[in-house]
């Protein structure tokens, strides 16, 4: 079996997954969704214990934040990014 690898590329693949998610239901969403055979085989090398992930940072915990990713505007001023049962509000920068 071969190490996961992340890139931000590959991550971004799962940005609008539907979160929180199991194992099985990223790997489906990433199915259905067209992405790249190295999210799917990332996927699935994780080991099932029927967790359930929150965000990516549960997948990749050297994940970026948006802002350190150098994130924009949002294209919503409600956008809300969740992870670890907590809510951040996505600031817009005018």
């Amino acid at each position: 079996m071969t190490a996961m690898y992340w890139t931000l590329e590959l991550a971004s693949k799962l940005e609008d997954a539907p979160w929180p998610a199991t194992k099985d239901e990223l790997i489906d969403y990433a199915q259905r969704s067209g992405a790249p055979l190295e999210v799917i085989e990332n996927l699935q090398e994780m080991e099932d214990e029927g967790e359930i992930y929150e965000c990516m940072e549960d997948i990749w915990p050297d994940y970026p934040s948006k802002e350190e990713r150098g994130g924009g505007r949002s294209s919503s001023p409600a956008s809300l990014f969740f992870c670890e049962n907590t809510i951040y509000p996505d600031l817009l920068r005018l």
